[in-house]
């Protein structure tokens, strides 16, 4: 019997314990709080209702000014804020002119079928009125 160390043939001979797997962990640096100005920017300009789009441009530039002092948990929190107040100026943005918008066709069509059933009424009436003078 061979007492040799490091033995070669245990290197060889497949063994019964299962190898440990080894985990390679990866770790990339976080993606840098945003401040969504630009955004904000295009909805404090289009002055809706609310000046959500204001306060959104506030919440913004806290959070750029946070980012430059290096407190990424602040400039994320008035990121996620400016977030949110970006997503409902936008989606008021959006809907009201919309909103309107359809108000208006609704409203065009309700006043031509007034006036279509305004016209054809007249109409009936002119008929009528002259054939009973052309009969006198």
């Amino acid at each position: 019997m061979d007492t040799s160390y490091p033995r070669e043939d245990l290197f060889l001979m497949p063994s019964n314990k299962p190898e440990s797997p080894h985990t390679v962990i990866t770790i990339a640096s976080p993606a840098p709080p945003r401040d969504y100005l630009l955004w904000s920017l295009c909805n404090a300009l289009y002055l809706n209702l609310f000046c959500l789009g204001f306060t959104a441009l506030v919440y913004s530039v806290k959070a750029r000014d946070q980012k430059v002092q290096g407190d990424e948990q602040a400039a994320r929190r008035y990121g996620d804020k400016a977030r949110c107040y970006n997503i409902l100026a936008t989606v008021w943005n959006v809907a009201l002119p919309m909103l309107l918008v359809a108000l208006v066709i609704t409203g065009i069509v309700h006043l031509s079928q007034v006036v279509n059933a305004s016209l054809s009424l007249f109409n009936l009436r002119g008929f009528m009125g002259s054939d009973d003078d052309d009969r006198k």
